[in-house]
């Protein structure tokens, strides 16, 4: 059975595709276009109640939100494609750990971000320099604190590549690609390295190949 993915022009979206790349999923998309309220049909909804992209389908199964479902697949498929949990429980729970970061401090002011630089156009928004500027604040702390850790480690979790490093691709591509912020990476040695590591793997080439992101 084919995995369908919906959205896949989108960031989170692309989280979960090149997920599915690592893991020699095969996956077909579906394309959403949230600037004309796709996301907001009576069909989608019955898919993702809240709205929100991604959705995947496979066969009878559906599952929203991108970290859980790129979880789903990691365990699903573990003893195919690439690793991406660690080998033991103890590199697991720093997998964890990570992933959990990148949701709840990484996202956030990359996600603000986004919206009033890449896409304020879209949106119809001006973009308010204070958000702006406080949103760069916040995430160069963060960024600070993972500059410090890949002090010691050449990926998040450890020594290996893992879903806590997939997880920054699609909104780490904006903050290099789009938000003129590039220098957040740049300005940080251990930070700038793992990101080069991470963004030349194959399966992120082949994502943003196949799947701009939407003009």
């Amino acid at each position: 059975m084919v995995v369908k993915v919906y959205g896949p022009e989108y960031g989170s979206s692309k989280r979960v595709i090149v997920c599915l790349v690592e893991k020699e999923i095969k996956f077909e998309v579906v394309d959403i276009d949230i600037f004309k309220g796709e996301n907001i049909s009576p069909d989608y909804l019955k898919l993702q109640p809240f709205g929100l992209l991604p959705v995947i389908r496979d066969g009878d199964y559906t599952l929203y939100e991108s970290r859980a479902i790129i979880r789903y697949y990691a365990e699903k498929y573990k003893s195919q494609g690439t690793e991406l949990f660690g080998n033991t429980m103890e590199e697991k729970g720093k997998v964890e750990q990570w992933l959990e970061v990148e949701a709840h401090n990484f996202h956030p002011p990359i996600y603000t971000l986004a919206v009033h630089t890449v896409f304020s156009s879209k949106l119809g928004i001006t973009p308010d320099q204070k958000v702006i500027q406080e949103s760069e604040a916040k995430l160069g702390k963060v960024l600070d604190i993972y500059e410090e850790r890949l002090s010691t480690s050449k990926y998040l979790a450890g020594d290996f590549f893992s879903l806590a490093d997939l997880s920054h691709l699609p909104f780490g591509n904006y903050l290099i690609n789009g938000t003129g912020k590039e220098y957040m990476i740049r300005d940080r040695k251990h930070v700038s390295a793992w990101w080069d590591s991470i963004s030349n793997r194959p399966s992120w080439k082949k994502v943003i190949k196949l799947f701009p992101p939407p003009t």
